[in-house]
């Protein structure tokens, strides 16, 4: 099955790196006013999902007579659009899940959504928030890191304090060590080659990757 796509409604200082994110075959969706930024990008999602109060006419009017799904929720609803589009994508059977959109803009929002991505019944799918200059995920045993050397990496724990924390490739290594919650130790690390990895034995790691631009 192909990748999913999810565009958010964030913000996003420079459009033109998330066409460098985008593969021909991925699945381009949009939680309500991410459609926005989708357009902007020169996308048009296949499927649109939320209350459409972020949605003006125009974009609807576009999206409609290009042929997307429109699957509106009510306003008065308990899940923002996000978490409603995220669980219709796991619901059809997608397993890596490319999210675009959700940092920037409203600090309760960005909590929010990556609030979202720790729910027990996400983890088992390969999420990734990214806007071509930040990406971030969480982390829950082990995980390699692509990039670029100088990319500053941030190892933050989400809810508890996190142990077995061990790294190859960054700057300061970590070798079975545990990260406190109300601790900073992990912040601003630095990715010295192409490759690293980070793996933990418990706790949820939230991992923020800034790409040296």
């Amino acid at each position: 099955m192909s990748r999913a796509v999810i565009f958010v409604n964030g913000q996003i200082k420079h459009i033109e790196p998330v066409h460098r994110l985008v593969r021909p075959d991925d699945t381009i969706l949009a939680a309500d006013g991410g459609t926005h930024l989708a357009l902007a990008a020169g996308l048009t999602p296949s499927i649109i999902i939320g209350d459409l109060d972020s949605l003006n006419q125009a974009d609807q009017m576009h999206v409609k007579k290009a042929g997307c799904k429109i699957i509106k929720h009510p306003r008065d609803k308990d899940e923002i659009d996000f978490e409603l589009a995220l669980s219709f994508v796991a619901e059809s059977g997608f397993s890596e899940i490319l999210i675009i959109g959700a940092l920037g803009g409203r600090l309760d929002q960005t909590l929010g959504n990556l609030s979202v991505l720790t729910n027990p019944r996400f983890a088992g799918l390969d999420t990734r928030i990214d806007d071509g200059t930040e990406a971030a995920w969480f982390l829950r045993d082990r995980r390699e890191i692509t990039g670029s050397p100088g990319d500053t990496i941030s190892l933050i724990p989400w809810g508890g304090d996190v142990t077995g924390a061990t790294t190859t490739g960054l700057r300061w290594p970590l070798h079975n060590e545990s990260l406190f919650a109300d601790k900073t130790r992990g912040i601003s690390n630095e990715l010295m080659d192409e490759k690293g990895s980070i793996s933990i034995n418990s706790g949820l790691l939230l991992v923020v990757q800034r790409r040296n631009m």
